[in-house]
């Protein structure tokens, strides 16, 4: 049984290398059929694995005494060949090996490096040599390994530096495995050569080195590759660096002091302790200043390690939460609000936004009922310097006095948020540099100082933010607009219709004053009277009904299923003082449609018709299916009308051929056409007459245009 200190070291080496060596051997069978992943290099790869393990298992024997140093010497420079070989079947890989020039000559130099040792070590081993010459040897062979590990991790770094993008995803695990194994023996070499011995704790963790060379060898060739990263946390990440600084400052003092101590004399030792107390001066002066400190942090956050937030991942919740419209969903104002505070997992925050004034009230709450705002929730000068520099205030800093950056003015807050202990910051929403809006976050649970990364998500995400309120914002006002747009256009129709009633009226007082005691004058008078009235009461009802639009939107009222046979025995019997107006071919279809606005079209069309053409020249009126639709047409022998008038003029709202006309009738009638969802079509010729065409659609069509129109509101 192998007893104290040293027998514990030799345990634990034995049980390292005997690990590596299983470790290696079960890499290597694991990836025997898998190997053309590995490309040219697999075979190389395989060798250099398996003559890995022999060494191992070889130092693991020689550690228990059961073979001599010549046969760890031996499996040492195998295991080095051999993985000298795999880097060069690497570099063949992807042609470096013809573009580098040196690559092959500095391979086969450290080759025959390995291989002159190798031979001066085992013919050495032979001899019986003792004293200041095994000193020699020691070193010479320590120095041999040095040169042979330094080579190749030179090579190993301009294997993995020099390659292209896509050659470095298949290098980085195999070079990371080859660095720590030959990092490890440059380390180990290094402290033999300067303490002119072998450093047997440091020997017995050599087998580490293996084990790990395995694990990045098998990473290499694994499916999830690419998404293998290291990221070590924060807190390991300064820790670590901490203690190498920590450990460059005291090789340096222990180097400094060792010259100096060999410098010898008085002198010197004046030297070195003026040297050491201006470094612990320095020392105490710089590493707590909490300005170095932050820059330090800063720089280590930047580069190396992955950032605190998952960008992916907060930029989905940002979209999900302020894309949560629809039924149910809370206004705009508390999503805005919800979505900054969801980064800081703040519970609840307000909104403030510009009145009409230009000064910041309350725009929106989000869970938090109990705070009270005042009218003007802040000052006009902390609303220009906000819009001014962006500025992300932390309320906490406010508090306690301290000071923003030299080139920074923080804006002045007001009481109220500097009295509520719950408010904790406040964000500004700026929108090409104009304020839209100011987002003030409630504390939340754990409690941190803002760094640069949340600075620079808070501007981005705020002016995210900032676009959504300014869009929401000419959203409503073009809305607006439309309304009283649409209101102004309905007035324009009515006040066509009042036109036309208005001439029915100056008309039949004129026809009363000659002839009121005929009978059938009287008759048709009541007749026209009763029209008039049906006709005023529907402008008043559609006047209550402006805000709506109508169905669709365009004016026309509430469709019905109709028969077109009734439709146009009506607008026939308006006109049934006028011999001109025949009907030539009437289909009795079952259609959809507003009765009173279709027949206030198709009235129009008639008139317009009867005023085209001489006293008695015929108005035909016709009414035929065709496809899905009901068709109804106009046709008068009038005078026409030129292509360019069709195009350019008759449909234009307020342009008018008639004297005293408002130019809004033919507008009117396509209009309440399209919201009965038909269309008017017109054909006219110079000289020859018009025909106006109104295609309603059937009935049994209804369901399918309805079906149509919902399904282009989901695409628009």
């Amino acid at each position: 049984m192998i007893m104290g200190q040293a027998g514990i070291w030799t345990t634990i080496a034995f049980g390292f290398y005997l690990s590596g060596a299983i470790a290696l051997a079960t890499v290597a069978f694991v990836l025997w059929p898998r190997r053309q992943r590995l490309g040219i290099a697999a075979t190389a790869t395989l060798t250099a694995l398996l003559l890995t393990a022999i060494w191992s298992i070889t130092i693991a024997a020689g550690s228990l005494g059961a073979l001599g140093a010549p046969w760890g010497s031996l499996a040492e420079s195998a295991r080095n060949l051999g993985w000298l070989f795999v880097i060069y079947r690497l570099f063949e890989s992807d042609g470096r090996h013809d573009t580098l020039a040196p690559i092959r000559p500095v391979i086969v130099s450290l080759g025959f490096v390995e291989l002159t040792h190798l031979g001066i070590d085992v013919g050495l081993a032979w001899l019986a040599l003792e004293g200041r010459v095994m000193h020699v040897v020691f070193e010479f062979n320590v120095l041999f390994r040095l040169l042979v590990t330094v080579g190749g991790l030179v090579l190993v770094h301009n294997l993995y530096v020099g390659g292209s993008r896509e050659a470095r995803g298949a290098l980085r695990w195999p070079a990371t495995g080859l660095a720590v194994l030959w990092a490890f023996d440059l380390n180990l070499y290094t402290i033999a050569y300067l303490s002119s011995g072998w450093p047997a704790e440091l020997g017995a963790l050599r087998g580490l080195a293996a084990i790990a060379l395995a694990v990045f060898v098998g990473l290499s060739v694994a499916h999830n590759r690419e998404n293998l990263r290291i990221r070590p946390s924060r807190a390991v990440t300064f820790q670590t660096f901490s203690l190498l600084v920590i450990g460059v400052y005291l090789v340096g003092m222990v180097a400094v002091a060792q010259w100096l101590s060999y410098a010898g004399g008085n002198f010197a030792r004046l030297v070195e302790l003026a040297f050491l107390t201006l470094a612990s001066a320095m020392a105490l002066v710089v590493l707590p200043s909490r300005r170095l400190r932050a820059w330090l942090r800063v720089v280590l956050t930047k580069h190396f390690f992955q950032h605190r937030y998952d960008y992916r991942e907060e930029w989905l919740r940002f979209t999900r939460t302020i894309g949560g419209a629809g039924e149910g969903a809370p206004p705009l104002g508390e999503r805005v609000v919800r979505s900054l505070g969801d980064l800081f997992e703040s519970p609840a925050g307000l909104l403030l936004s510009p009145g009409e004034q230009g000064e910041l009230t309350l725009a929106a709450r989000w869970n938090w009922p109990a705070i009270e705002v005042p009218a003007t929730a802040l000052p006009l000068e902390s609303q220009l310097a906000l819009e001014r520099t962006g500025y992300i205030v932390d309320l906490d800093d406010l508090r306690e006095g301290c000071l923003p950056a030299e080139d920074m003015v923080e804006p002045e807050m007001p009481a109220w948020l500097r009295e509520d202990a719950r408010a904790w910051a406040v964000i500004p929403l700026v929108h090409y540099e104009r304020l839209v809006g100011v987002v003030v976050l409630a504390r939340p649970q754990y409690v941190r100082k803002f760094d640069w990364e949340d600075f620079d998500l808070l501007r981005v995400v705020g002016q995210q933010l900032a676009s959504y309120l300014s869009e929401n914002a000419s959203q409503l006002a073009l809305a607006e607009s439309s309304r009283f747009e649409d209101f102004h256009r309905r007035i324009a129709f009515v006040m066509h219709d009042i036109k036309n009633l208005a001439s029915q009226f100056s008309l039949l007082a004129r026809n009363a004053e000659l002839h009121a005691d005929k009978p059938e004058f009287r008759a048709d008078m009541l007749v026209t009277l009763r029209n008039s009235s049906e006709k005023l009461n529907a402008l008043i009802a559609r006047l209550g009904r402006y805000g709506n639009a109508g169905i669709e939107g365009g004016g026309a009222d509430r469709l019905e299923a109709l028969r077109t046979a009734d439709v146009l025995d009506a607008v026939l019997e308006r006109f049934r003082g006028a011999a001109q107006v025949s009907a030539t071919e009437v289909q009795d279809l079952e259609i959809t449609a507003s009765r009173h606005s279709l027949e206030q079209v198709l009235v129009h069309l008639v008139q317009n018709a009867v005023d085209a053409g001489e006293p008695g020249s015929p108005v035909l009126v016709a009414v035929t299916a065709e496809g899905l639709n009901a068709r109804f047409e106009v046709v008068d022998s009038g005078c026409g009308m030129s292509p360019d008038f069709v195009r350019n003029r008759l449909f234009k709202p307020f342009v008018s051929t008639k004297s005293g006309g408002f130019g809004i009738g033919a507008f009117e009638a396509r209009e309440l056409v399209r919201a009965m969802r038909g269309r008017l079509e017109v054909e006219s010729r110079e000289g020859l007459g018009s025909r106006f065409i109104v295609h309603i659609p059937l009935a049994a069509a209804a369901g399918i245009y309805q079906t149509l129109t919902r399904n282009d509101q989901k695409v628009a």
